[in-house]
Parts: C-alpha cells; structure tokens; sequence
C-alpha cells in the first residue's frame, strides 16, 4: 500500500524541514525560472502581447497504435514514456515519497536520493516536497486530493474540497501548480460530474495541468470520461494503481483496454511489494524494514501470514532468473513491471541513494526480459492473470 506524506493536502502543517528542504520563498517578481523548490509562478503557457502570426499546417504523421512511444535520454539512458496518450512525457521510473520520506530517512538523505534521481533522468516526482535543482519546467510534480482535515468538508472530492485541498497543497509546496492531481480513490458521496467540473476548473484556473485517478475501478474511471465528453470537460488521463508480482491483474485485464480504447495510462506504485519482494524479510521482519515502523503492523502481520510467507519463497524462486541476468530480484521485478502495456512510469520507494541507483539498473535489465524469460517467471509465479473471454 502506497503510503502518500510528503505533499497529500492533509499533511506537513509543520513548515520547519519543508522551509529548509524547499528554500525560501521567492520575493516579489519571482518567477517560474531559478532553481527547484523555492517557489514558482504560473504554469507555462502565458504570452505576451505580440500579435499572432499565421503558420502553414503542416500534416502530422499519424501517431502509432500500439505500445507507448518510447525514447532513451541520451546523457542518462533513461527511458520516457507518454502518460497515456497524453502529450506529456514522464520517465518511465518515477520517485515516490512513500512513507520513507515521512519517517525512516533524515532530511539530508532525501535531498540526496532527490538530486540523484534528478540527475539519473527522473522527471516524475509523486507527491514530494523536495526537487532536486533544476528548472520547473524540467520535471513533474504530483499531488493528491481526497483525505484532509477532520471536519467532513475536508475530505472526500466535492468540488469545495478539491478547489481548497488543492490550493492548501500548493501553499504548502510552495509552487504555483502541480503537473498532475490525482483523485486519491472515488468518492461514491459526490457525483462524478461535480468530481470532473471541479478537476476541469482547477485546470481551467491554472492550478493543475492534469488529472487523474488512484484507485478508481475501471467502470468508475469510464463513467468519469463519459462525463467529460458529454459536458465537453477534461477527461482523466492516467490511473495510479498498484502493481507488482504479486497483484498483476487490474494492470494486465483492465487498464489495457482503458488505454486503448480512451488514452488513459497507468502510473505504478509498490513494485516490490513493500519490500517484500526483496528477500530483505526472510522470515523475519528487521526494525530497520517498514513492517517494523510503528503503524505498519498490518504490513508485519502480511509478511508473517501464511500467505506472505508462501511469497517470500516465491521470491527466493526467481533467484536463479536473477543471476542467470546478472541482476538482483528487485531490479528484476521493477523491469518486470515496466514491459507491462499502457503502464507509463514506475514509482520507486527508496530510503538511501545506494537503494535509489540499484533500482535505477532495472533499465538496463528491461531489455532482457525476453517472452521467454517472461513465461519462466510466469510459471514459477502461477499467477498469470487471464482474460474471460
């Protein structure tokens, strides 16, 4: 379960490490240029008074059907994806804050891992408070909107708390809009044209230049298209979803036909698990691990079933697949998740730099994941989903 501190609206009511993390507040004139993190303006866009000029139209190849257009970072191999059939371009691994960001790593650490993954070609940050040094218009910030305070209009996705749980995260991160709001789980007690109206209006106002949708079922996320399309609003344009070894079907039986048949694309969190699918448990839960952090007895209880125990031998399965690629099984489970179609980006959840850079080495192990390599896995797994048709 994917664990959102860093810049969910409810949280960091406390300012004293986001002031240190994010940098002072810009003065008056500022703007979106300068470093990450110290506050930025308007999203871009803006013109000036310059007359337009007329263009020749020139024809556009059409685009492909198939699999996401996939390019390669010439400086940092890094590989970027569309986020559905979006025009936005995401790397195909993204960093998420998780609970590491909120209580397991120090301040300085997480400005470490930050710069790092910068530096590495990561452009998609998933509700965190932190950048590393870079130009706004160089990366992409999320955040999501659902639980806030205690009183009942805090919560949910109204269209009074999306418009004002939207606007306390941007005061918080110190920014003028995020790239992307997630809609963090439906909402059966607001209906959904005031759900995609008020996502069209923070649009509309500047303060996101997308949205879409984490843990919405499939039906709930064609219902909210629909709306769109027949009241001429913004439709969604990904789903988060949770995806590993594990729990592979809403990824391999649902979204794929989202994506074909509406654009929407699917951003992944938790490839491995929890850490689970890292052999770090063995049996035993570490203090030192996340099912030993203090409100996650229900993630110790999952390593310590029967269930999770009958996964953790799996895991130790793959072993040989793994060294047969010369690689660790985490690194074979993030590639794992990355062939998977219409899935634009991966989040990782790291708690040091060393963790960051072994996860970033999945890239070069996507490429040898052949359809046979891909059947052993499947097999040692006995999961595969498959469809009813």
């Amino acid at each position: 379960m994917q664990v959102s501190i860093a810049c969910t609206e409810q949280n960091l009511r406390s300012r004293s490490s986001e002031d240190r993390l994010c940098g002072p507040r810009p003065g008056p004139g500022g703007g979106n240029g300068g470093p990450v993190g110290v506050g930025h303006g308007n999203p871009p866009g803006g013109g000036g008074s310059c007359p337009k000029a007329r263009a020749a139209v020139v024809p556009r190849p059409p685009a492909p059907t198939g699999a996401l257009r996939e390019s390669t970072g010439g400086s940092t191999g890094m590989k970027y994806r569309n986020l559905g059939k979006s025009g936005l371009r995401v790397s195909c691994l993204g960093l998420g804050t998780w609970v590491t960001f909120g209580s397991q790593i120090s301040d300085e650490t997480a400005e470490d891992v930050l710069t790092i993954a910068y530096e590495h070609g990561v452009n998609l940050f998933d509700t965190a408070e932190v950048y590393a040094a870079g130009k706004r218009s160089s990366y992409v910030i999320t955040t999501k909107i659902f639980w806030g305070g205690q009183a009942e209009t805090e919560r949910g996705l109204s269209r009074k708390h999306i418009i004002e749980g939207l606007r306390g995260s941007l005061e918080r991160l110190q920014l003028g809009y995020v790239d992307i709001v997630f809609a963090n789980r439906s909402d059966p007690n607001s209906p959904m044209e005031e759900i995609v109206r008020a996502m069209t209006y923070v649009i509309n106002q500047g303060l996101a230049l997308y949205w879409g949708t984490s843990r919405w079922g499939a039906a709930e996320i064609m219902e909210a298209y629909s709306m769109a399309r027949q009241f001429n609003l913004i439709p969604p344009v990904c789903e988060q979803v949770e995806h590993h070894l594990f729990q592979r079907e809403k990824v391999e039986m649902q979204l794929p036909e989202l994506y074909h048949k509406i654009g929407v694309g699917s951003v992944t969190w938790s490839p491995l698990a929890c850490g689970l699918i890292t052999s770090k448990y063995d049996g035993r839960v570490p203090d030192t691990c996340k099912a030993g952090i203090k409100g996650y007895q229900w993630l110790k209880d999952k390593v310590q079933s029967e269930d999770g125990k009958k996964q953790q031998a799996k895991v130790m399965d793959l072993l040989p697949i793994a060294h047969q690629l010369g690689c660790t099984v985490a690194q074979l489970a993030i590639a794992w998740c990355l062939r998977s179609e219409g899935v634009s980006s991966v989040l990782l959840g790291v708690s040091s730099a060393e963790q960051l850079m072994e996860h970033l080495g999945s890239l070069q192990v996507l490429s040898q994941l052949t359809p046979q390599t891909v059947m052993e896995i499947d097999g040692l797994l006995g999961n595969k989903s498959h469809s009813k048709k």
